[in-house]
C-alpha cells in the first residue's frame, strides 16, 4: 500500500514529490556528511558489490544446511531402526523433507527480480532525477536500482544466515535429545542475540546506502523509500517461499510422541 501512494504520488506529481525534491536538494547540499563517505555507502548498492556477496552467502548456508539436512536424516534413520516396525509406521508421518538448496536458490531468484520490476517501473514513470544528474543518459529515477539492489541483497543474505541458523541449532538439539527443544522452548540466547545484531546491521547498511545516493545526488529520497518498499514485498515472498516448501520447518522442530521422553542417539 505505501508503495503504491509513493508511486502516485511521483506519477501524479503530488505534494509529497514537490516535497521530497525539496529535501532531496537540501540533502545533496549539506556539508555535514562527507562526500567521500557518502560514495562509498552508495557504491555498496551496485551490482557488482552486493552479488558477490550474495553469492559467497548462498554458497556457505547452501552447504551448512546440506551438513545439517544430512545430520538431521541420519538421526531419523536411527529413530526408525531403533523403533522397528513402529517407527516405520510413524515415518510417513513424519516432517516434511529438508529442501536445503530452495533457500539459496530462492535468494539468488529474489535478486534477478529487482531489474525486473524496477527497470519497467523506471521506464513507465521516467522521473527526472536531481540536477547533479542532469544530462545523463535517461529520465527515470524511480524506483533507485541501487536502493533496490542493497535492500534485497543484503537483506536475504541476512535472513538466509540468521533463519537456517536457528533452524538448523532446533533440528540438532532434537537430534541430540534435547528437551527444550521437543517443548518448543526458544533458541539460544546466543542465536537470538546474532540474529538482532545482523538485522540491526543490515538495516543501517541500507541506511547508509540511501543516505548516500541522496547525498551524492543520485535519488530522490522517495526514490529509495519507493525501492526499499519494493524489497520489503520481494523479502516477505522469499520468507513465503521457503516457510511453506523449504521443509524441515515447524515439521521438523516436532518429535513422534512417545519418543519425546528417549534420548537421541549416542554421540561418541
Amino acid at each position: 500500500m505505501l508503495f503504491a501512494a509513493l508511486t502516485w504520488q511521483v506519477a501524479g506529481h503530488g505534494p509529497l514529490r514537490t516535497l521530497d525534491e525539496r529535501l532531496g536538494r537540501t540533502l545533496a547540499a549539506a556539508g555535514a556528511i562527507p562526500s567521500g563517505l557518502a560514495e562509498f555507502f552508495a557504491d555498496l548498492g551496485n551490482t557488482v558489490v552486493a552479488l558477490p556477496v550474495l553469492l559467497a552467502v548462498m554458497v556457505w548456508t547452501g552447504w551448512r544446511g546440506r551438513q545439517r539436512c544430512r545430520r538431521w536424516q541420519q538421526w531419523q534413520q536411527w529413530q526408525r531402526e531403533r523403533e522397528g516396525e513402529q517407527g516405520g509406521a510413524d515415518a510417513a508421518e513424519g516432517p516434511a523433507p529438508v529442501r536445503w538448496w530452495l533457500p539459496p536458490l530462492a535468494a539468488g531468484l529474489a535478486l534477478a527480480a529487482v531489474p525486473a520490476l524496477v527497470v519497467p517501473l523506471k521506464l513507465w514513470l521516467a522521473r527526472p532525477g536531481p540536477p547533479q544528474m542532469a544530462g545523463g543518459a535517461h529520465d527515470g529515477f524511480y524506483p533507485s536500482g541501487h536502493g533496490a539492489t542493497a535492500a534485497v541483497a543484503y537483506g536475504v543474505a541476512a535472513l538466509l544466515l540468521t533463519r537456517g541458523r536457528m533452524r538448523g541449532q532446533m533440528r540438532l538439539r532434537i537430534g541430540n535429545g534435547n528437551d527444550s527443544a521437543r517443548s518448543g522452548t526458544p533458541a539460544p540466547a546466543s542465536a537470538a542475540a546474532a540474529t538482532v545484531a545482523v538485522t540491526v546491521s543490515v538495516a543501517l547498511l541500507n541506511a547508509g546506502v540511501g543516505i548516500g545516493l541522496v547525498r551524492r545526488g543520485y535519488h530522490w529520497p522517495l526514490d529509495v523509500l519507493g525501492s526499499w518498499c519494493l524489497a520489503g514485498v520481494l523479502l516477505a515472498a522469499w520468507c513465503a517461499v521457503c516457510d511453506r516448501w523449504a521443509g524441515g520447518g515447524a515439521g521438523a522442530g516436532t518429535v513422534r510422541q512417545g519418543a519425546g521422553d528417549e534420548a537421541g542417539p549416542d554421540r561418541t
